[in-house]
């Protein structure tokens, strides 16, 4: 089945472009009309969605892990700091976890890249 995700709106387009030619199932915030919600919402929207989002924000992290505390369901969230990776890797390493994980696996997690 795979993975469908949510970029959030501080992602390069560059990814998603690349993404999409994969055949990877994205939208972005931007698309969505959501990309003036705070982190919670873009949590909760993505949710919604049944979407797991990827973010460069170091702030969606806290979110997360407040969530996580609280016992409060979210999809997932993918994380990457933009100076860790390469455009091309992200890319490679979001298209092997779009097509290779089923959604439950990451139901109220926090997945780092690289891998």
């Amino acid at each position: 089945m795979g993975i469908a995700l949510y970029m959030d709106h501080h992602v390069p387009r560059s990814i998603t472009v690349g993404l999409r030619l994969r055949g990877v199932d994205v939208i972005t915030a931007h698309e969505d009309e959501a990309d003036t919600l705070s982190d919670s919402g873009l949590l909760d929207r993505a949710s919604e969605l049944g979407r797991v989002l990827f973010s460069q924000d170091d702030d969606l992290i806290t979110e997360a892990v407040k969530r996580q505390k609280a016992n409060t369901r979210f999809v997932g969230l993918i994380y990457v700091h933009q100076l860790r990776i390469s455009i091309g890797a992200c890319i490679n390493e979001l298209e092997l976890i779009a097509k290779a994980a089923e959604p439950e696996d990451l139901i109220d997690k926090i997945q780092f890249l690289p891998l």
